[in-house]
């Protein structure tokens, strides 16, 4: 629908304290009557946007806000990644945190504002949903609005799709999030292959004595792996060791297993406790009580669900039975340290539609694709 009073909207830059806290707020706003949204955790928000934050030293973003009269109604926000544009000399700016109400002539304000300074910026066409980069939260949720996110996963509302299509946006790529019983029995092949190459495969939790040296090698094996991949843009240092500092704060050492061939390191998993399990009463707020909540269901009564954010195997395993027998031998592991934490279910996300190799093997052990995510894109004029 289309609003009656379209003329009293006004988008804003965001440009100090205020408007960052009204940017943050919107979600809430739009999200208030949906029993399956959960609200993320206000400090993590606020450590995204942080100029501190690693990822602001190879990009500069802008974001606006959409009041009718005080209230804030709409948001949204636009970033040019310098790694991307090294990579890919394409001019393809991002837009990305897009929340607003079912009203075409807001969403077509809040795309117009970011279309705006992406020209000023020199860029030619633009992608997104990023929030902020690629190796963050990415892509517009169009099925899968009866269950609540993962951690670090998107939400959406049913209308988004159809009024960033109307905007002349073009489906660009999708993306899966499957669901996994980790209660299940591992196929025989699997075992079969692992067997054959447990001489020279071996399997070993994460080292929290040497945690620079661990976030390096993981860091060198995703960028490795995932290189030719659709839209991909290398971890820095600085982001994945900032990564890894934050995840290994809410997690033992054995929810990461890096996985070495021959004494080399070839191919890493991640699994993370869904603290949105945890935090969905908590309306994002750890004052004054909150924090005290979070870690006795996390530490003492533990959560059900876990996600798997992260994994990796090197390229040159990748067209052989090697490449999916050690990714097979990673999850395998940490699914076995989720069952003794009482993990019975986790999500595996995102994955690219395309991703034929990947989706096989989790769909071998038992996962169900359950969401559905999409990225867009269009050439500016």
């Amino acid at each position: 629908m289309s609003s009656a009073n379209a003329s009293e909207i006004a988008i804003r830059p965001v440009l100090d304290r205020r408007g960052i806290r009204d940017f943050l707020n919107v979600p809430r706003l739009i999200y208030q009557d949906d029993p399956h949204w959960i609200a993320p955790l206000d400090f993590e928000q606020k450590q995204r946007f942080d100029p501190n934050n690693p990822f602001f030293l190879h990009a500069r973003w802008q974001a606006w806000v959409a009041y009718r009269g005080d209230q804030p109604v709409g948001r949204i926000s636009a970033q040019v990644d310098d790694l991307h544009q090294q990579r890919y000399q394409d001019d393809t700016g991002y837009f990305g945190l897009i929340e607003a109400g079912d009203d075409a002539d807001l969403f077509a304000r809040l795309f117009a504002a970011a279309e705006g300074w992406l020209r000023e910026q020199g860029m030619r066409r633009v992608r997104g949903p990023y929030n902020l980069g690629v190796n963050e939260e990415v892509g517009l949720l169009v099925d899968g609005f009866d269950t609540p996110p993962f951690i670090m996963m998107g939400h959406g509302k049913p209308w988004y799709d159809t009024r960033v299509v109307e905007q002349a946006y073009v489906p660009a790529q999708d993306m899966l999030a499957y669901m996994l019983d980790t209660r299940f029995e591992p196929p025989e092949i699997m075992l079969r292959l692992a067997e054959r190459v447990s001489d020279k495969v071996t399997i070993r939790p994460l080292r929290r004595k040497h945690l620079a040296e661990e976030a390096e090698i993981m860091r060198n094996i995703f960028n490795d792996a995932w290189q030719n991949n659709w839209g991909f843009v290398p971890f820095t240092a600085e982001e994945y060791g900032a990564l890894v500092k934050t995840l290994t704060l809410l997690l033992p050492d054995e929810y990461v297993q890096i996985v070495e061939y021959e004494g080399e390191p070839a191919a890493f998993v991640v699994v993370l406790p869904n603290i949105n399990e945890a935090s969905r009463d908590l309306n994002g707020k750890l004052l004054p009580f909150g924090w005290v909540k979070l870690l006795w269901r996390l530490k003492v009564v533990g959560v059900k669900s876990a996600r798997v954010p992260l994994m990796g195997v090197r390229q040159k395993f990748q067209n052989s039975r090697l490449g999916p027998t050690m990714a097979f031998m990673g999850v395998d592991a940490v699914r076995r340290a989720g069952l003794e934490l009482g993990v019975e279910r986790a999500e595996m996300g995102w994955i690219l539609e395309s991703n034929a190799g990947i989706r096989n093997i989790i769909e071998t052990i038992g996962g169900v694709a359950y969401k559905r995510y999409r990225m867009y894109e269009k050439t500016l004029s």
